[in-house]
């Protein structure tokens, strides 16, 4: 999507390419460009916020830009420093303290990634305030979502929020960031195919609803990117406004639905698995990267059932709330099996996706044209510089294939992670 499609988005006069108006998102402002140093006061007062303002970073985001941010903005609004601690921790309770902290403001400005720009859009959802983000890391593509990933006993939730008011975005800032923050976005970026095939396979087999507006927006400038991966991570300022529009645009994609389902599949399954039952098994490796993995190793199972002529009969699901009791302990477990049990094949569900799948080869072909082999994603992500297998990111082949085996528990998304272990073929695959 080139720059002017972006501004036609903003402006409510993109066509819906699944038939409906135009599309509309309830960002009014993105700002892409390669400085944005002394723009700073306009963007925000054009945004017509109020004057009183409450600027969140951390030490690492304050030094990269937050520092010239609020220099910047008291030449022209009454500031409120609020100053996290080193990577703070994406829960409620930072959240609570951000909104204490804040009360007295008109709007918040976020500077920072993706943990701060959560914690801010959850807080001003709370405060009933807008906000603003400056970017410093293209790493993650929730910076225009209205979605926020918290964690809480454990397992990271995405929690209805507040999308910012505007979000901004200095290349020269973004080229300097840490580059595996760089091969972060990149990893979030190669997960559109295995995350839209499982949506589809979801809308196929189950109804479930589906759109292809989240994708159509992405589809300039994926397979640029794809191509010249090793340019963003080399800080490029072209490529990296290609990964940006990606990153912004995938937000929007999850805007326009209400919900994560068009970037968060199977693959995302597999690191809420891993980050709950592992805790300090990836603890140095940023979401991005574990996303690229875990998109690498969806992409191969999706490519072994899409590789089938015929499957095998469809096997009615034999999981119970004791197995996830099981697998999780008795309170995670139990709610657990409240999100598994919507997406259970028994009885006439079982029946009808059976039926479905009489028709495999007419929907395998479909399911293909949005997929990717897994070769290729792979061949991204080792241009890019970053992590292409689990070990890459601190978790063992052990504690992979339990994940490939026990992901699907964790959510109400039915993905290939369950058709493939309906159908008896994830034992084999974690092999």
């Amino acid at each position: 999507m080139a720059a002017g499609a972006l501004e036609r988005l903003l402006r409510g006069e993109l066509p819906d390419p699944d038939g409906g108006p135009p599309l509309e998102v309830a960002v009014r402002a993105v700002a892409i460009e390669r400085s944005l140093d002394g723009d700073e006061v306009g963007l925000v007062r054009a945004l017509g916020l109020g004057g009183r303002l409450a600027v969140v970073s951390d030490p690492d985001t304050h030094a990269a830009l937050g520092e010239r941010v609020e220099r910047a903005l008291r030449s022209g609004f009454a500031v409120e420093s609020i100053r996290l601690g080193h990577r703070p921790a994406p829960d409620e309770d930072t959240a609570g303290r951000i909104e204490t902290a804040a009360a007295g403001a008109d709007a918040l400005v976020a500077v920072g990634s993706g943990t701060i720009n959560d914690l801010c859009k959850l807080a001003a959802a709370r405060l009933d305030r807008p906000y603003v983000v400056f970017a410093t890391a293209p790493s993650m593509n929730g910076y225009t979502a209205a979605t926020a990933s918290i964690a809480g006993d454990g397992v990271k939730r995405s929690l209805l929020a507040r999308a910012p008011a505007g979000a901004f975005f200095d290349l020269s800032v973004l080229c300097r960031a840490p580059v595996r923050l760089i091969r972060a976005g990149v990893g979030e970026c190669v997960c559109r195919p295995t995350a839209q095939a499982d949506w589809l396979l979801a809308h196929l087999l189950l109804d479930r609803p589906y759109r292809e507006a989240p994708f159509a927006l992405l589809a300039a400038d994926e397979p640029e990117l794809y191509a010249h991966a090793d340019a963003a991570a080399a800080g490029d300022a072209d490529m990296m406004a290609r990964l940006v529009r990606l990153l912004v645009l995938s937000g929007f994609g999850m805007a326009l639905c209400g919900s994560s389902e068009p970037a968060s599949q199977g693959e995302h399954m597999l690191t809420h698995y891993l980050e709950m039952m592992f805790p300090d098994g990836a603890h140095a490796a940023h979401h991005g990267e574990q996303t690229g993995v875990c998109a690498v190793a969806m992409a191969e199972l999706q490519g072994r059932l899409l590789g089938e002529a015929e499957l095998p009969p469809l096997r009615p699901s034999r999981v119970t709330e004791a197995d996830l009791v099981a697998e999780f302990g008795p309170e995670r477990g139990a709610a657990a099996w409240a999100r598994f049990a919507r997406k259970l094949l028994d009885g006439d569900v079982a029946a009808a996706v059976g039926q479905r799948l009489a028709r495999w080869s007419e929907l395998r072909a479909r399911l293909a044209e949005v997929a990717r082999p897994a070769a290729e994603l792979r061949a991204v992500l080792a241009r890019a510089g970053g992590a292409t297998r689990p070990e890459d990111v601190g978790w063992s082949s052990e504690q992979f294939d339990r994940a490939v085996r026990g992901a699907r528990l964790v959510r109400d998304r039915f993905t290939f992670l369950d058709l493939a272990a309906e159908l008896g073929f994830l034992a084999a695959a974690a092999s």
